[in-house]
């Protein structure tokens, strides 16, 4: 993989704190964050495109589209063709900017994976408040250790990363709107394309980033930076099942709270398992906790290494494998997803590289993870066992919302290259868009009300 080292001498001295063990990281000099707004935008990413031409200058997107019954999309580039296709024959002229994951599916599968690769756009936007409170995170914020962030507001906390744990920040606390009801439908893809489907809809209200509070919270431990609510509509030996969280910065008694409402104990119970590499709930065991939204939950467990920016080959503006009129049966096919749907684009991200902790249990040893640079959002994660051998792969297809001004992945695949099979998460093609006009209140996220609504 070759680095882009001209843009990473800002997180260098972080790197090499975080490798000796230093417990923590401080803002930047009001030096460095002068440079956002101005040669980095507001976020952080070089505003600039690359010395080839081949990756443009950010110019973002104004705001467009309703917050409710409104798919994402961006007309001006549906009619675009793709310029070259990757494939096992031609893997050597591209592998430099290519994860490992989608190297090791060329080589699975030379006859049927490929990877068509589009003209790069840097569309992406926030709205003012955020970008205006990231330029200021980027002096107050500090990160004690892993897991516990302070000094931030609103915006990213982290715009300008010294240690490997700060994207990941950036990406957990990033901005997806105020409030938001989703489908998060799923699939557990076999080896010959045949697929079981679970339809979920979530909740969620955001505290930490939301530009409706009049006194946005500090994101600290202890403090809640977004509340979620999942409920199981089918598959029916699941239905009924509800997931309540509690997101908050640290671990521990500080941390995520959680619980579970199953139908056959018929109440809602503290759940503590919710958490790390156990596997969520009616995915048998096809995805970890720590693996929805790509990654998310504490970072205790690993060490984390920023490792600079390189140029990659990155699903981006995916509208196509994300909305109507493409369904769950054009997804699902025999090893992979369809090939003809997703959208790769050339896009420089930040890697990040996490090792499980000798001391610490975790199921993977070591990931490498790979940042859009615009939107701070995962669209990539090598996941590999403790004899080093890489185990999984996830990709997340990211998706500008032009609506609200947000970014995120849908639809998002872990391939368990053990096994064959692979799951689909976060797939709303056959079902509504999201809605960001739905009315959600605190008590909503309280067990008891959980309680009365399942028992009804």
């Amino acid at each position: 993989m070759t680095m882009i080292h001209k843009y990473t001498v800002a997180c260098v001295a972080g790197a090499v704190l975080a490798a000796a063990g230093m417990p923590a990281s401080a803002g930047v000099s009001a030096e460095e964050a002068a440079k956002l707004g101005k040669e980095l935008t507001p976020v952080g990413a070089v505003r600039a495109g690359n010395e080839a031409g081949t990756i443009p200058e950010w110019t973002p997107a104004e705001q467009a589209g309703e917050l409710k019954g409104w798919f994402p999309q961006d007309p001006s580039i549906a009619d675009e063709k793709p310029m070259f296709t990757i494939t096992a024959a031609n893997l050597s002229e591209h592998a430099n900017k290519l994860t490992d994951g989608h190297k090791e599916l060329l080589r699975r599968f030379p006859d049927s994976y490929k990877m068509m690769v589009y003209p790069s756009h840097r569309k992406v936007n926030f709205p003012d408040e955020i970008k205006e409170a990231t330029i200021k995170n980027a002096t107050r914020a500090s990160l004690e250790g892993v897991d516990n962030p302070k000094g931030a507001y609103l915006g990213f906390p982290f715009p300008i990363p010294q240690t490997g744990a700060e994207p990941v920040w950036n990406h957990r606390v990033k901005w997806r709107g105020n409030v938001i009801r989703r489908f998060n439908n799923q699939m557990i893809v076999q080896q010959d394309g045949s697929f079981g489907l679970t339809k979920i809809v979530e909740d969620v209200l955001f505290y930490y980033a939301n530009t409706d509070m009049d006194s946005p919270p500090e994101l600290k431990p202890g403090t809640d930076f977004l509340r979620y609510l999942s409920e199981t509509l089918s598959p029916p030996r699941i239905a009924g099942t509800y997931i309540l969280v509690h997101e908050k910065a640290g671990f521990g008694t500080e941390g995520r709270s959680a619980w579970l409402y199953a139908p056959a104990l018929k109440r809602i119970r503290r759940a503590p398992a919710v958490c790390c590499d156990n596997p969520y709930e009616g995915t048998d065991g096809h995805q970890f906790y720590d693996q929805v939204d790509m990654y998310n939950g504490v970072l205790e467990r690993f060490t984390w290494k920023l490792k600079g920016k390189a140029e990659m080959y990155v699903p981006y503006n995916s509208y196509k494998i994300a909305t109507p009129p493409t369904t769950y049966d054009d997804i699902a096919s025999p090893n992979h997803v369809n090939p003809e749907l997703p959208r790769y684009e050339l896009h420089r991200v930040w890697v990040v590289e996490a090792n499980n902790k000798e001391d610490q249990r975790h199921t993977f040893s070591k990931r490498v993870m790979y940042f859009d640079e615009d939107s701070w959002n995962l669209v990539a994660i090598d996941n590999y066992d403790h004899e080093g051998k890489l185990t999984q792969f996830q990709e997340g297809h990211l998706v500008p919302y032009f609506n609200n001004l947000s970014v995120t992945t849908h639809v998002e695949t872990i391939y368990h290259l053990n096994s064959g099979r692979y799951f689909v998460t976060a797939m709303i093609n056959e079902d509504e868009p999201y809605d960001g006009t739905v009315r959600l209140t605190d008590n909503t996220f309280e067990p008891r009300t959980i309680q009365r609504k399942a028992s009804k």
